[in-house]
């Protein structure tokens, strides 16, 4: 599979906005099965914290306010993942902090984004649930530390991706790529067999 960008976002709440940032990001470079490169950082965009999250994810309004502003650091971070194909957990909430982000210092995004939690939905229907979590420990993967923070929740990700390109590949497709996984995601779930038999 071609390198792959995946992120996480830790955020002040569910929708960007003006009275909603995002205060940490992290992005790990997933090539020929294995991690290659990472960065991580914590962002100031001014914003309180508020205490659900806090406790949720252990950033706090004081430790943001050390960390460098979040212009910089999204300037740094689309640098590093330049136009590579994204993909996230939940795609859908990072794909718009991602874009929102990116607009606020004049940037834009080219590629994709593909979800590990809809392809784990179709992939991995037996599982107890598709939160990231779960699925790690479901299939018995490599435990990357405290949950909710951005780069450990980037490596499950990553990890989770490669678990999911093995299985393709046991099931006898040999070219997964990040195209087959964007394809695979919109399939309705029933008809996933289906969908697979064609691409064997």
């Amino acid at each position: 599979m071609e390198r792959i960008a995946v992120i996480d976002f830790e955020t002040t709440g569910i929708s960007p906005g003006a009275g909603c940032r995002a205060t940490e990001v992290a992005v790990v470079m997933l090539e020929r099965g294995r991690i290659v490169e990472r960065y991580q950082s914590l962002m100031n965009a001014g914003l309180p914290v508020p205490a659900f999250v806090a406790s949720l994810t252990g950033i706090t309004t004081a430790m943001l306010r050390s960390a460098p502003p979040i212009a910089q650091v999204m300037n740094e971070v689309a640098e590093f993942v330049g136009d590579t194909p994204m993909l996230a957990h939940n795609a859908s909430f990072d794909q718009k902090f991602w874009d929102y982000e990116l607009a606020q210092i004049g940037r834009s995004r080219n590629q994709r984004f593909a979800c590990s939690m809809l392809l784990a939905r179709r992939l991995m229907p037996a599982a107890p649930n598709h939160k990231l979590g779960t699925l790690t420990r479901w299939a018995g993967l490599p435990d990357t530390g405290t949950a909710h923070r951005a780069m450990a929740d980037a490596e499950m990700a990553a990890n989770l991706a490669q678990h999911m390109a093995g299985r393709l590949r046991e099931q006898g497709i040999n070219g997964v790529s990040h195209q087959l996984f964007c394809s695979l995601q919109k399939v309705p779930a029933a008809k996933i067999g289906e969908a697979l038999n064609a691409y064997r």
